[in-house]
């Protein structure tokens, strides 16, 4: 026996081992596709479930008669594709094929794969949402709380600015700025603008405790929507008293806004030089007036610096970045795993894998019947065929013999006695001689 044709019996060896895992695998095969498809359906109807707002009789036979379709889809779909990309052998049907499979494969992840990750992962999706919304919100909250607090630091800057014109009226009192001892006509602009910011000062304190309380009560609410993210028990009933912590919550930020007194301030310090009563001058002579009236231009020039320098620092606050407008929006199940599939990457993965496993299982069936065709090529049908096969096929033949029935017997030549037969004259010895 040459290497050729023992290597030609092993391929065709090798062929029949694997025909046999085939035969045997083939019994499973349907009932498992059968699974895989009804797993799906059924992960299939609570998507849909969870989308339906209705929970009658219609919305229930309309989740099951999508989760039916789905499940034969799949079951009829990856059948198709068992029996037939293995079995072609040209490039181009193969090809056609493939691309056959990921056009379906891509339908079966958009009518059925997602609503699985929504059953799978909906629930822990939606308590995502939940505390992104809280993360959200706690953010604005503090925003607000900053930019106020920081308005409410323009106390500081307000009293600064009073104590000295305070000083500066002190000082006039007794006659170290016009040269005129007494409450004149400098002292009274002095007291004037001392007045008004004091005014000021004590409007800005007035606000330090409504700030303190909102941001309190705002802290109160976050810690309340805290525990409705974590909390047991169905998501849905959760959401709904979430919402209602959400508009409170959402009130308060609008206040801590409100409270900022970094407007007040800039308006104030515009007026602080802008808006001057200028009294009468009551020098006795004209020099004495004359003083005044260098040391009334003296403090308007004092006055515009510590405006313009309250209005900057007023300015600055009102600059300060605003917080992001927040507002908490509803999301079904189904939205909120598509919207942070990032977080649920696994669950998002099983979804796929069970609608998309029987694709391995293609091309497993694809690989083995390459296989098997490879170890039969250039083998000769004889060489090909089994003891069984070989079996049959001499019953066949018997079969045929006898509806045939048996093949005609041979003639024999007639002899010359055959042709004279019993009556035949026998021949003059004489003339037969001659």
């Amino acid at each position: 026996m040459t290497d050729d044709t023992t290597a030609q019996t092993q391929r065709m060896r090798d062929a029949r081992e694997i025909e046999g895992h085939l035969s045997w695998l083939d019994t499973i095969t349907g009932t498992s596709l059968g699974v895989l498809a009804t797993a799906s359906g059924i992960y299939t109807y609570l998507g849909v479930s969870s989308l339906l707002d209705n929970t009658g009789a219609l919305s229930f036979f309309a989740a099951a008669a999508y989760s039916i379709a789905v499940s034969v889809g799949i079951f009829v779909f990856w059948s198709y594709l068992m029996r037939l990309l293995p079995a072609m052998q040209t490039a181009a049907s193969r090809i056609g094929l493939v691309l056959c499979m990921l056009l379906g494969s891509g339908a079966i992840v958009a009518m059925s794969s997602w609503l699985n990750a929504a059953a799978l992962a909906g629930s822990a999706a939606v308590e995502q949402h939940l505390a992104r919304t809280v993360q959200d919100y706690q953010g604005a909250l503090e925003q607000s709380h900053s930019v106020a607090v920081a308005a409410q630091g323009l106390e500081r800057d307000v009293a600064r600015v009073r104590t000295t014109l305070d000083d500066l009226s002190q000082q006039e009192a007794e006659g170290n700025l016009s040269g005129l001892a007494g409450r004149g006509a400098v002292f009274r602009i002095l007291r004037q603008k001392s007045a008004e910011l004091a005014g000021l000062e004590t409007q800005i304190a007035s606000q330090s405790g409504l700030v303190d309380s909102a941001f309190s009560e705002g802290n109160a609410i976050l810690k309340r929507m805290r525990e409705l993210t974590v909390e047991t028990g169905p998501v849905e009933a959760r959401s709904v008293i979430f919402s209602e912590e959400a508009v409170r919550l959402a009130g308060i930020i609008t206040t801590l806004r409100q409270l900022s007194v970094a407007p007040l301030v800039e308006r104030a310090a515009a007026d602080l030089a802008a808006a001057v009563v200028l009294p009468e001058l009551d020098g006795r002579s004209a020099d004495a007036r004359n003083n005044q009236q260098a040391t009334i231009t003296s403090v308007m020039d004092v006055l515009g610096q510590r405006a313009q320098t309250l209005q900057q620092a007023a300015r600055e606050v009102m600059h300060l970045p605003a917080p992001e407008e927040t507002a908490y929006t509803p999301i079904s199940a189904a939205d909120a795993v598509i919207r942070y599939a990032g977080d649920f990457v696994p669950s998002w993965a099983g979804a796929i894998a069970i609608d998309l496993l029987p694709a391995v299982l293609v091309l497993i069936i694809a690989v083995a019947q390459g296989a098997i065709r490879t170890g039969r090529r250039n083998v000769p049908v004889e060489d090909r065929m089994t003891l069984s096969e070989l079996r049959a096929a001499v019953i066949a033949l018997r079969d045929v013999e006898t509806v045939a029935g048996p093949p005609p017997s041979a003639t024999p030549t007639p002899t010359d006695e055959d042709r004279k037969g019993p009556h035949a004259v026998p021949l003059d010895p004489e003339r037969s001689r001659s």
